[in-house]
């Protein structure tokens, strides 16, 4: 079914057709409209589950770790300080291999404070054990969440989803999207029946204090455990296909016109469709440019990123974060790909955009292809304001 919808609407009516019993959340600017459709859903018997209205984002991820915990299938939502703010408890609900799904809307972090977009919430929880999806539109929005589901809960895996929508482009854009039949879901997606869960009838402990006998052990196992999902996501998205008939290829990466670029952008999220067009503009033009996609930032997919781009002569690394004080995060997956690597591109620039929501349009993309044919940089802004750059702002 076709329909005309806001980003976060199409978010929730996914979220709705995965049948969750638990939604917990806190508002916050960009998200609040998923959750806020949600609990309209459940108030009108549309979605038959609890909305547990909670304090604060802290509280909102500890209850849908404790429904997840008792075999219920849960889901919730955030934003930028939000998102830090769960942090804590985002960390345990890895460590106990609870598959709850988060859509994190991204926003810039504080301070100063801002409620536009760039991946610097999610990006700072990359070690925390989460799967991280980064949507391009609306349409990989509704399906990523649905993919989360049935990747986080399958029994080989058992960790959590966050699928990243970038705010405001996203949440409050309104794009055609294909809304899937419940039936398919359900074909999809089968009831959540957890190997384990708490259960006075069955008395277990989860989350013990743990020594140092037993500790790394399991650290190990959520390491191993993400690499072998790496080869479960192109099972799913395939299976995906066939049901859905959207072909996500292996849900790892996309590749755009790279087979014979010479120069191609590596990037995740939505600014992905504006180098598209600059992509298909500048092909008309005998350019041999191309996009990698990203679309699994975590566990990151190096042995697929590698083959697409060993043969390619200048990469440029596009990112809306910053690792403050070192490499930015996305380029240093990258660089990592290539060290030791016999075939690697001759140039591999790292560019940042976009922080705080400043648009990135099709010349800051230009920009970036226009310097890809100078010497390698790290970290270089693009569409900085110069007259801002004075002693009394920066300090």
């Amino acid at each position: 079914m076709r329909l005309f919808l806001e980003g976060s609407r199409a978010v929730a009516e996914a979220v709705r057709l995965c049948r969750p019993g638990v939604i917990s959340a806190y508002p916050i600017t960009p998200q609040t409209h998923i959750v806020e459709e949600l609990a309209q859903m459940v108030a009108n018997g549309e979605l038959k589950a609890q909305f547990l209205n909670v304090e604060s984002e802290h509280s909102a991820a500890s209850v849908v770790l404790g429904a997840v915990a008792t075999g219920v299938r849960a889901f919730t939502a955030t934003s930028s300080q939000g998102l830090i703010y769960m942090s804590e408890v985002l960390f345990n609900i890895a460590g106990l291999r609870l598959p709850v799904v988060l859509t994190c809307a991204n926003r810039a972090l504080s301070a100063p404070i801002n409620i536009w977009n760039d991946h610097q919430d999610s990006i700072s929880l990359r070690d925390s054990g989460w799967i991280q999806f980064y949507a391009e539109n609306n349409q990989e929005a509704v399906d990523f969440h649905i993919i989360a589901y049935r990747l986080g809960e399958d029994k080989s895996v058992m960790l959590p989803v966050m699928v990243c929508v970038d705010g405001f482009y996203l949440t409050h854009g309104i794009e055609t999207v294909d809304l899937p039949e419940q039936e398919m879901v359900d074909k999809f997606l089968p009831p959540y029946k957890p190997l384990y869960k708490l259960d006075p009838d069955e008395p277990m402990t989860m989350g013990p204090l743990v020594d140092p006998d037993y500790y790394m052990e399991t650290r190990y196992a959520i390491q191993e455990t993400l690499k072998n999902t790496l080869r479960l996501i192109p099972k799913l998205t395939a299976e995906f296909a066939g049901i859905f008939g959207r072909d996500y290829k292996d849900g790892l990466v996309e590749e755009y016109y790279t087979k014979d670029a010479d120069k191609v952008i590596i990037a995740m999220g939505s600014v992905c469709g504006t180098i598209k067009d600059v992509v298909d503009e500048l092909r008309k033009k005998g350019r041999k440019v191309g996009l990698l996609k990203i679309i699994t930032f975590r566990p990151f997919p190096y042995l697929r990123v590698y083959e697409a781009l060993k043969n390619v002569t200048k990469v440029a690394v596009l990112e809306k974060a910053l690792s403050l004080g070192a490499l930015a995060p996305l380029a240093q997956e990258i660089k990592s790909t290539f060290f030791g690597r016999k075939r690697a591109p001759q140039i591999i620039s790292s560019f940042i955009v976009g922080l705080g929501g400043r648009d990135i349009t099709k010349n800051s993309i230009k920009e970036v292809f226009r310097r890809l044919n100078q010497r390698e940089v790290s970290g270089e802004f693009i569409d900085l304001k110069p007259e801002l750059l004075k002693e009394e702002y920066v300090g």
